[in-house]
């Protein structure tokens, strides 16, 4: 795998010594980096609560819990890709559950080539979600700027008598003239 621009956070929650130990080798600190180990749901609530990260390994089954409803949460806020690590008993199961909230899953015991190809889609998937998250991000600027000039907008109307075409005009113009954006030229038309 070649070295990535960028460090990813994960969070390890396994209570396997065994376990934590071999994944460790798999996650040099240039490219992941910080890495938490906790060895239950409780403690994995806990430390996700404080921080975001960007991946989540679950190796279950943990002594208080499966790990799957964890799993499942800490991908639903968008920003952490979540891999689930199942006994090959509940496999099929479990995985036809949380396949549809974007969980992956693997079968145990792992090979460390499938390890080392798990974490390299794991990265995939993220940065997969942060392009997404820009997108929705820059969607976001974009409707407060079309609010903002449309209040603005309606300001011209009120108080200068435009009708909408003409207040449109004025803004564009003014944006033009000045060198400046539309939306610096709708928010001193808002702020009077």
């Amino acid at each position: 795998m070649t070295q990535p621009e960028r460090a990813y956070s994960v969070l390890l929650v396994s209570a396997s010594g065994n376990f934590n130990a071999a994944i460790g080798e798999l996650l040099p600190a240039s490219v992941y980096t910080p890495v938490h180990t906790v060895s239950d749901v409780s403690a994995a609530k806990r430390a996700f609560a404080g921080r975001a990260y960007d991946i989540v390994i679950v190796n279950s089954p943990l002594p208080d819990d499966p790990g799957v409803r964890f799993s499942i949460d800490a991908g639903n806020g968008g920003e952490t890709v979540s891999l689930l690590l199942l006994r090959s008993e509940v496999f099929e199961e479990v995985t036809a559950r949380v396949t549809p909230h974007g969980v992956f899953t693997l079968q145990k015991p792992l090979s460390k080539t499938l390890a080392e190809t798990a974490l390299a889609w794991l990265v995939t998937a993220r940065e997969r979600l942060r392009k997404t998250e820009k997108k929705t991000q820059s969607l976001e600027e974009k409707m407060e700027e079309i609010r903002l000039v449309n209040r603005a907008k309606w300001v011209l109307i009120e108080q200068r008598g435009m009708d909408e075409p003409t207040a449109h005009r004025y803004i564009e113009k003014q944006a033009m003239d000045r060198c400046v954006t539309r939306r610096a030229v709708a928010q001193e038309i808002v702020n009077g």
